[in-house]
């Protein structure tokens, strides 16, 4: 982490000696700004105990929109060691956790990596799902064979433009591209247990953005036409603009009833058969967690 290149971004700061990277952190401590079971996943993810989602502060794509904008720049969280980390994996699971749940992880990949082998040293036996924005490099999601069970990935854009615009990334699409095929060939074929709980698996999110339905169908068609049914779709609703998009008014509302539902018309008419859909009323800011460090310091004995 002397000369980070952990990212797409190959922002090459220097970590190691305090440096913050394009991720908005150094590299000698791991800053995690929630621990706790979260119910707002994918059912295959969440199930009736929650998924054990262990949220990090900082991120390197950075979007404008962001849902969890509190921390995605770093305010926000307490720097922990990777031995506190393991001990937070495993308390997780003592709570009932059905996986432990890295949410956007990218760029503390490698203390991750140590603190998954030492809980696992420990007992841990959960799956590893890795929440991430699809913006990743092949070569770091590499070193997470083994260790990743579960991806549970972001693919935002098929539109370069869009990428630029809202994320700084008009590599985006090619990135996403490369780091999904990684993912797959890792991964292979989804795995489920008898109460239907993914084990083994690859879920593809896309939050659909107002007036980006043809974005939206973009992506869909090419995860469906490349992968098929080995690869879940996830078709979400629930983009909330908060304050500060006033410069992109086209962003700057919800997403309709009508645009939704176009999208999903159009995952019918591919023959999509794995996905998971949004009903009701979803685009709520209380599907924002509260990001007050909860379950990251040790609890003081009674």
């Amino acid at each position: 982490m002397s000369n980070c290149t952990i990212c797409p971004r190959d922002c090459r700061a220097d970590r190691e000696n305090g440096r913050r990277g394009f991720c908005g952190v150094t590299g000698k401590t791991i800053k995690c700004a929630r621990a706790a079971l979260h119910m707002w996943e994918e059912p295959c993810i969440s199930g009736d105990t929650g998924s054990g989602a262990v949220f990090f502060s900082g991120c390197p794509l950075r979007c404008i929109y962001c849902q969890n904008r509190d921390i995605a720049g770093a305010e926000r969280g307490i720097d922990i060691t990777e031995e506190r980390l393991a001990e937070i994996f495993l308390e997780l699971a003592g709570k009932g956790a059905a996986n432990i749940n890295l949410v956007t992880p990218t760029h503390y990949t490698p203390q991750i990596i140590r603190s998954v082998q030492r809980a696992r040293e420990n007992g841990l036996k959960l799956p590893i799902v890795y929440n991430c924005s699809g913006y990743e490099k092949v070569s770091t999601l590499k070193m997470l064979d083994g260790i990743v069970d579960i991806y549970l990935t972001d693919f935002k854009y098929m539109d370069r433009e869009a990428a630029a615009i809202y994320s700084h990334a008009p590599d985006y699409p090619e990135v996403a591209k490369a780091a999904l095929q990684e993912m797959v060939r890792q991964i292979g074929e989804p795995v489920f247990d008898e109460a239907g709980m993914m084990k083994k698996g690859v879920i593809v999110r896309h939050l659909l953005l107002p007036n980006h339905l043809k974005n939206a169908k973009g992506v869909v068609q090419y995860v469906y036409e490349a992968y098929g049914d080995t690869v879940y779709l996830s078709l979400m609703n629930q983009y909330t603009p908060l304050p500060g998009l006033e410069r992109w008014p086209e962003i700057n509302r919800r997403v309709t009833k009508r645009e939704y539902g176009r999208l999903l018309d159009y995952t019918l008419s591919l023959g999509v058969g794995n996905a998971f859909i949004q009903e009701g009323e979803t685009a709520k800011e209380s599907f924002i967690p509260a990001f007050d460090c909860e379950g990251v310091l040790p609890e003081k004995p009674v």
